[in-house]
């Protein structure tokens, strides 16, 4: 019901997409205080002052990378790694950063857990990238930055697409950057609302 009700009847085509949002069980993702409301249309507090996005914007995002089996992915922000088995699901291999210790190693357990062998976890700053497992055919940040981070710029492969929020509190658009040579062209395509992108200072970037 929440995908017919929430993600397909708001525009989400993809049927590979929509068959993994069926599939995969977001409860599991969720405290277990929250897990009632597991599939409301609605981020949820997954600890650490963090969340789990909406499923929508889940299936938006991930309909913008057009995911293929033979892609590569890199992850910012692995919160609780929803969105890393989504893409799991669709793509050859996942890596996935995630600044909070406590998050990531929780994440990267039920990773494990659910067999997912493709998903290659990281504690750290995402703001860096995975340099040494560069370049990545699609990069999803799930944390919203005041600019795109150069570093995820350059390790982006020629022709990949890159979906961030960028902007202020309060105010961020979703951007799509697909690149092609030295040019990245940029389409706002939605108006939403992330945690920020913070550096191990724990300052805002």
């Amino acid at each position: 019901m929440m995908v017919k009700r929430q993600i397909e009847k708001r525009g989400i085509r993809d049927p590979r997409i929509l068959t993994v949002m069926r599939a995969v069980k977001r409860h599991l993702f969720v405290l277990p205080k929250w897990q009632e409301h597991a599939y409301d249309d609605r981020p949820l507090p997954i600890g650490e002052g963090q969340t789990i996005s909406q499923p929508y914007v889940v299936a938006f995002m991930t309909e913008a990378l057009k995911p293929t089996p033979d892609m590569r992915v890199l992850e910012v922000g692995t919160g609780s790694g929803y969105q890393a088995a989504i893409l799991a699901e669709l793509c050859k291999d996942v890596y996935t950063i995630e600044l909070v210790e406590s998050l990531g190693l929780k994440a990267g357990a039920l990773m494990d857990e659910l067999g997912y062998d493709n998903v290659y976890t990281r504690i750290g700053d995402g703001y860096q990238g995975w340099p040494e497992a560069a370049p990545f055919d699609a990069i999803i940040v799930t944390c919203s930055a005041s600019h795109v981070p150069k570093p995820l710029k350059q390790q982006l492969a020629e022709g990949g697409k890159m979906i961030i929020p960028v902007g202020k509190p309060g105010h961020q658009e979703l951007i799509v950057l697909t690149k092609s040579g030295d040019v990245l062209q940029e389409d706002a395509v939605l108006p939403v609302r992330f945690v920020p992108m913070l550096g191990e200072d724990g300052q805002r970037y």
